[in-house]
């Protein structure tokens, strides 16, 4: 039994070192579309930020947008700065590490334009022979 009326994935949110950078990769690479910027230099005097966000009490994010990815889950792009942020990106096998996974008709020509783009592919396509 899951969370009563889940009816599916809204968005997801991550954070990010350069907002710009990062929303110009997901439009001009992935074909993203940027919906709207929700806020910029949101922050609060007292423990708001604490409470509702899990950061420090005086981080501020700097801007955050919404973008849509196909017909896929939103994305909720973060970009913050906090008196005790770490600048380091997680690894995968770190808390906090992530990937995105996509679905694509031609995974030779998705590849193959992602690496045209400068786009770093780890490894190669793999294809599991169990499962969905």
């Amino acid at each position: 039994m899951g969370m009563p009326g889940m009816r599916g994935m809204e968005h997801v949110g991550f954070t990010v070192p350069d907002i710009n950078e990062a929303c110009k990769f997901f439009e001009e690479i992935l074909g993203a579309e940027t919906l709207y910027t929700a806020a910029t230099d949101f922050g609060a005097s007292d423990d708001w930020m604490t409470e509702h966000l899990n950061v420090h009490p005086r981080a501020v994010v700097k801007e955050f947008r919404y973008m849509r990815c196909g017909d896929g889950t939103n994305l909720e792009v973060f970009q913050y700065e906090s008196p005790d942020q770490a600048q380091t990106p997680p690894k995968n096998s770190d808390i906090g590490g992530h990937h995105f996974a996509f679905y694509v008709d031609d995974m030779d020509a998705a590849i193959a334009f992602l690496k045209s783009k400068g786009v770093k592919v780890l490894g190669e396509p793999t294809s599991f022979t169990e499962g969905p």
